[in-house]
């Protein structure tokens, strides 16, 4: 869901750290320790809304954690969701387990729906939009998961490009459920499910503040049959890689952070009882948001595949004032990161190199990130030639 937020007020609280009553750790490293944050704006579509975010680390093991979201709005809108990330069970030590849910009430929402003449319409719509997702995550022991999942998630200091010896090499298998309900589409498929395969090697130094390395990524995913769609498959693929840069007077860190990313989906001109094998818009491949595109809506463009480059000039000044500020001192704030990005992509109907390079979109912008409590918050003001998005959201976009 795009939101085009005109005035943003972010209120922090602090939360005195949470003991589970049940088996904890003696070390204080990974006592259970609870955090919340508490905002308000104002968007277009939103009117005033109010909410907050939580987190909490060591969640009965050192390695889980869990993070929730929810915020509700004037206009009777209203988005929760819930993450529970990165627990183990007895006897799988290279085994990690997650799942999330996710449901959004917008009564004002900005969708682009299919359009036989324009290729894609701009609609204000009551939308209600789910998901539901159950990851099973396999880290192989080798590189830096040769002494089990949970330790792999600590950040390493020394990059080797041999996956044997460096980085984190993983497997995982996901189930998901999705819906997205508009009243101007009820002749359209509303529900998707099926089954994600994600093979990943990890090797950058640090996932929150990546200075070196990279990342591969290959994900596939098949849906089954539901809702009077056919089943279905896409797959994505994504590089990124990280250069440091000498650090000057002004800014103790300078990286450039670059990204790749293809997409296709292969069954789409396939046909069975004359119905293609092609994903719900809201399922299938896309540009635009939060995390590609940022200049342009959620979902601004949706097709058979996508190419987007992305170029991110990050840096850490010497002057680090949050942690000394009122609202900022209850939180570990142990940096901040000034950025500015281009990127340039195309969504097509036609996989093909021609096809996706040609009249490509684009986006420009900047942001501040930090870390607060381990979790990397982001605020970017993206601009493209069609609008300007402003953004609120967590975790690196890659």
């Amino acid at each position: 869901m795009s939101i085009k937020i005109a005035t943003l007020i972010l209120l922090f609280m602090f939360v005195s750290p949470f003991v589970n009553a049940g088996e904890s750790n003696d070390d204080p490293e990974y006592q259970p320790d609870f955090a919340a944050v508490p905002f308000a704006f104002a968007s277009e579509n939103l009117s005033t809304a109010f909410g907050g975010a939580a987190v909490l680390k060591h969640a009965g093991q050192p390695q889980a954690s869990l993070f929730g979201f929810g915020l509700y709005t004037t206009n009777e809108s209203w988005v929760g969701y819930l993450g529970v990330n990165n627990y183990q069970l007895p006897g799988l030590s290279q085994w990690l387990f997650s799942g999330e849910l996710y449901q959004g009430v917008f009564q004002e929402g900005v969708y682009y729906l299919p359009d036989a003449n324009e290729g894609a319409q701009k609609t204000l719509a009551h939308g209600d939009e789910r998901f539901a997702k159950f990851h099973a995550k396999y880290v192989l022991p080798t590189g830096w998961g040769r002494h089990g999942a949970a330790a792999s998630m600590r950040s390493h200091g020394t990059i080797d490009w041999d996956p044997l010896e460096s980085g984190v090499s993983s497997i995982q298998l996901s189930g998901f459920m999705q819906s997205r309900k508009l009243d101007e589409t009820a002749h359209l498929p509303q529900y998707a499910r099926g089954l994600e395969l994600l093979m990943e090697w990890d090797n950058r130094d640090n996932g929150r503040n990546s200075t070196q390395g990279g990342r591969s990524r290959l994900k596939v995913r098949h849906g089954f049959e539901a809702d009077g769609s056919q089943d279905w498959t896409t797959w994505e693929f994504e590089q990124s890689a990280f250069l440091s840069v000498s650090a000057s007077d002004m800014f103790r860190q300078q990286i450039l952070a670059a990204n790749f990313y293809l997409a296709d989906t292969p069954s789409w001109s396939r046909q069975s009882d004359g119905k293609y094998h092609r994903p719900p818009q809201f399922a299938g491949i896309a540009l635009g948001g939060f995390e590609r595109l940022r200049g342009h809506a959620t979902r601004r463009f949706t097709g058979r595949s996508a190419l987007l480059y992305t170029l991110e000039y990050r840096v850490q000044p010497h002057w680090q004032p949050l942690q000394n500020w009122s609202i900022f001192n209850f939180y570990d704030v142990p940096w901040w990161q000034w950025v500015t990005f281009v990127e340039a992509g195309k969504v097509s109907d036609t996989f093909s190199a021609d096809a996706l390079h040609e009249d490509m979109a684009w986006s420009v912008g900047a942001g501040v990130r930090f870390e607060v409590e381990s979790v990397v918050v982001r605020a970017e003001f993206g601009i493209s030639a069609e609008s300007n998005q402003f953004w609120v959201m967590v975790s690196q976009p890659f």
